[in-house]
């Protein structure tokens, strides 16, 4: 299985645990695959990003990916080329970015919206 289909599954299954929410699924798929020497404990870092962090403004997935390919490139221009990548697509799959307005105009969709954010970053990864 390619991984960014592994990366999608995983943080999808991780999410619908109910043991991490939408940022901390994103970066654990994509840390496990992409930064295996990132400990565990640096998916914390993204605690405070699920919900759209705590306003419901920027979709946790999103923010949780940016920070994920950051941890991973380790390179501001990349990781700012890739991030801009992950906001057109994600914009054009569900029309915002906007936590508050995914859930009230695609219910029920964060499970498969991670894991389709994991896969997408895990894409764009394996092209770097």
């Amino acid at each position: 299985m390619e991984v960014a289909k592994q990366c999608q599954l995983e943080a999808e299954a991780l999410y619908r645990s109910g043991t991490h929410h939408c940022a901390e699924a994103v970066m654990e798929a994509v840390r496990k695959h992409f930064a295996p020497e990132v400990p565990e404990s640096a998916v914390k870092a993204v605690a405070g990003f699920g919900g759209g962090s705590g306003s419901g403004c920027l979709c946790g997935a999103v923010s949780g990916g940016t920070v994920a390919l950051g941890v991973v490139l380790a390179d501001k221009k990349s990781t700012s080329h890739l991030t801009k990548e992950l906001h057109t697509w994600f914009k054009e799959k569900y029309g915002v970015t906007c936590c508050k307005t995914i859930r009230q105009t695609h219910g029920g969709a964060c499970p498969v919206l991670t894991g389709e954010v994991a896969g997408k970053i895990a894409e764009m990864l394996d092209r770097k």
